[in-house]
């Protein structure tokens, strides 16, 4: 058995990271985290001023860090962003595709354009980022791309229809293009987030009834905290899944394993309980006789 300990399986020293749509909540802390682990950085948004104080923070650090505007829904702004990160580090080795929005709203509310902006930015956008960094991956014949999921990719929820299928279309996006680039050294993963709370759906943990039923539903009984995904983003970045790849990690507390109770709960005291079992059972043997 080889001994992994010091052998820099989580190590990132030397490694370029590119994460999108780090202007806020679960992308900045993405970022961090590989900062954390020694990566450099390339942090995009929509404006690259909503990146400056955060760039400071990662060059605080000790790391290498710029910002690039990126807009997922252009494609000649998914190729300016590629080529702009390619010419100022000299090559990409990892990219967190988590650049995503949400509209909430009833199936029967969606509109047209709700559809396509979600779609647009959700699934064409990834896509399309990922295929122009895998350009830049591929001579090199290394790389880890990691794409933004959601536990919305293997469960239903009313209200998030073009949502979940953006979360899902993301989900075989991962399988298919493990399976094209996996020979070129590239590996492709998707990291699917259970319920944190983010700006999207900051509403929701404003109920607390709402919280209240959804933490009922998570079999470790909170929503999940920023920080719990740290270790899997440096995880899929890093030498230590080299032979990971095509795969869902979902970070969700044990909600999809579908938390339903499959146990009448009573409050019955143990004595009574068993006195009971004894009834029923002396009940059945009479009516066997």
């Amino acid at each position: 058995m080889s001994d992994s300990r010091g052998s820099g399986l989580f190590d990132l020293s030397g490694r370029v990271a590119i994460v999108t749509g780090a202007s806020r909540g679960l992308g900045q802390y993405m970022a961090r985290a590989l900062a954390n682990a020694g990566a450099d950085l390339v942090l995009t948004s929509r404006t690259r001023e909503s990146l400056r104080k955060f760039e400071g923070e990662i060059r605080a650090l000790g790391r290498r860090a710029i910002s690039l505007e990126l807009d997922v829904r252009n494609l000649e702004s998914i190729e300016h962003m590629a080529a702009e990160a390619n010419a100022a580090f000299g090559h990409l080795d990892i990219l967190v595709n988590n650049a995503g929005c949400n509209v909430r709203k009833p199936a029967l509310d969606v509109t047209w354009d709700d559809w396509n902006l979600i779609l647009d930015t959700n699934l064409r956008g990834s896509f399309f980022v990922a295929q122009s960094v895998a350009r830049r991956m591929i001579p090199r014949g290394y790389g880890r791309i990691i794409n933004i999921g959601s536990v919305t990719s293997v469960a239903g929820y009313a209200g998030l229809g073009p949502y979940g299928a953006s979360r899902g279309g993301i989900r075989q996006l991962t399988m298919s293009l493990a399976d094209d680039w996996g020979k070129h050294g590239v590996t492709v993963n998707c990291l699917a987030p259970g319920w944190f709370r983010t700006e999207q759906n900051k509403a929701l943990y404003e109920n607390r009834e709402w919280v209240e039923y959804i933490c009922d539903r998570i079999p470790m009984k909170r929503p999940g905290q920023p920080e719990d995904l740290d270790a899997a983003v440096v995880f899929l970045a890093a030498e230590s899944s080299r032979y990971v790849t095509g795969q869902i990690l979902l970070v969700d507390g044990g909600i999809s394993t579908g938390a339903t109770r499959a146990l009448v709960q009573t409050t019955q005291s143990s004595s009574n309980l068993k006195q009971t079992e004894k009834t029923i059972s002396r009940g059945k043997s009479r009516r066997g006789r």
